[in-house]
């Protein structure tokens, strides 16, 4: 039998806002006989709201949580849902307004709407992921086995991120948006430069200020040295000096082997439309047009095949889907009473790079656990391995000293340590991680549980006498 769901998207930007309603359909997929296993088999987007600046107050610089939900509150009105028929949904804050210092406590009051949401707020790492999984450059890069690069330009950062054969390989941020410059619709002109683009302007010996009344002939020159600067970060040109002053984050390590290309973002319809290019440059207040028309002319859409998302702006998740499972006690391993644990992101580690890079899997894992950081703030996450049937002593012991050293700086702020194994080997593997790591007070290790990079985990208290944990896993539902 076939369930429907209502689910919501939020997703809160540096500049815009936006709401996605959609229909989930889950299935019971697993055999009577089995533990039930709930899978999304079709979704439906029935609303898209419009997209609002993300209001922010201007003398506080936070974001304006009232206006907001003021905002859903509208938009349920208009598409004729009720609050308490919404099932599921995520909330997700990215761009610089992830840095505002009430960026989670908006989180919070969003997230009290209806049902069980996962809320996140995204670093430039995993901002980066969301935008590509948005575009479907994982898919396309797992079905076709090949490598994908999706560049998300929004109005203050392009968030880069390489696909191969369907997994995550880097991700990278620059200071490359079309907010960077505003002009006056009305007078054209330039009432803001960003920092960044003010230096890059100086550095080029460019005549171009605030308070400058200007044509897109005006601009175009800062903005062809913007566009040059993303052939940089994609290995068109060398790293020059502009290139290392934009990276807000970090950049791509190498491209090698990448052929393919997709645009994401605010920016995104500029590239693939030319027929949006009107003649009034300006007139959503920005550079926004004048960079995408300047990247459709540019090296980045000849030296890649280029792909086409089926959403551009709206690239982000459509909501939320969630499923449970059971955990028998008999092959998990767990210590103090630390439950429930809520909205756990999911660390997945590639089964080609444990299966090939075992002693070396802490680093990656490390690596991989920076992506979900803000500024320096960390939360608490989930680590997911595929184990090995039948492990050895050896083989346990050295997932555990990799674990262990993967999962130090998730240690070293007091979180609770999560360790989720597709294999039966949760047991084995918990002792032996609780045995290494002296003064390890909450440790949590189940197996025979399949998650993926984008998940997000609830964890119950234990019932049955502690032999059964319920597990709840959401997973984001993409365009």
């Amino acid at each position: 039998m076939v369930e429907e769901m209502v689910s919501v998207g939020i997703d809160i930007g540096t500049s815009t806002t936006q709401l996605v309603l959609s229909k989930l359909h889950v299935k019971n997929t697993a055999s009577s006989v089995s533990i039930p296993k709930m899978e999304i088999v079709a979704k439906h987007v029935f609303y898209k709201s419009t997209i609002i600046f993300t209001p922010v107050h201007e003398k506080t610089n936070k974001i304006d949580g009232e206006k907001l939900q003021q905002f859903v509150l509208e938009q349920f009105e208009r598409a004729g849902i009720r609050k308490r028929e919404i099932h599921t949904g995520a909330v997700i804050i990215t761009g610089e307004t992830a840095r505002k210092e009430n960026a989670n406590e908006v989180l919070g009051k969003l997230s009290e709407f209806a049902g069980d949401f996962v809320v996140a707020t995204a670093g430039p790492d995993l901002e980066s992921i969301i935008a590509g999984k948005g575009a479907g450059a994982h898919t396309y890069s797992r079905v076709h086995s090949t490598s994908v690069v999706n560049l998300d330009i929004g109005g203050g950062t392009t968030n880069l991120a390489v696909f191969t054969d369907g997994e995550v390989q880097d991700t990278g941020c620059l200071d490359i948006g079309g907010r960077l410059i505003k002009v006056d619709k009305i007078s054209k002109e330039i009432t803001y430069i960003a920092p960044k683009i003010q230096e890059l302007i100086h550095d080029k010996g460019l005549h171009i200020k605030v308070g400058d009344i200007v044509t897109a002939e005006t601009l175009m020159p800062v903005v062809n040295e913007m566009v040059k600067v993303l052939e940089e970060a994609v290995g068109l040109r060398p790293q020059s000096l502009a290139y290392e002053k934009i990276v807000t984050h970090k950049g791509l390590k190498s491209v090698d082997g990448v052929c393919c290309l997709s645009f994401t973002g605010g920016v995104a319809d500029g590239v693939y439309e030319e027929d949006k290019v009107t003649a009034d440059p300006f007139q959503y207040g920005d550079i926004g047009i004048l960079l995408g028309k300047a990247i459709g002319n540019s090296s980045l859409v000849r030296s890649f095949t280029l792909l086409r998302p089926e959403e551009t702006i709206q690239a982000t998740v459509v909501g939320a889907g969630s499923h449970t499972t059971e955990v028998s006690g008999s092959t998990i391993t767990y210590t103090t009473n630390t439950f429930p644990l809520k909205n756990l992101p999911i660390v997945k580690i590639p089964l080609e790079e444990e299966q090939e890079h075992l002693h070396d899997l802490g680093a990656r894992l490390a690596e991989r656990i920076s992506w979900f950081r803000v500024e320096d703030d960390l939360q608490p996450l989930a680590i997911a391995i595929h184990g090995k049937v039948s492990p050895s002593f050896r083989d346990v012991g050295v997932y555990a000293d990799q674990l262990l050293e993967g999962m130090e700086e998730l240690r070293s702020r007091g979180f609770p340590t999560v360790i989720i194994v597709e294999e039966d080997m949760g047991k084995v593997l918990g002792q032996s991680i609780f045995a290494k790591a002296k003064g390890l007070n909450d440790l949590l290790c189940l197996d025979g549980i399949k998650v993926d990079n984008g998940d997000y985990i609830d964890i119950g208290r234990p019932i049955g006498d502690g032999r059964v944990l319920p597990v709840v896993i959401k997973t984001l539902v993409f365009h």
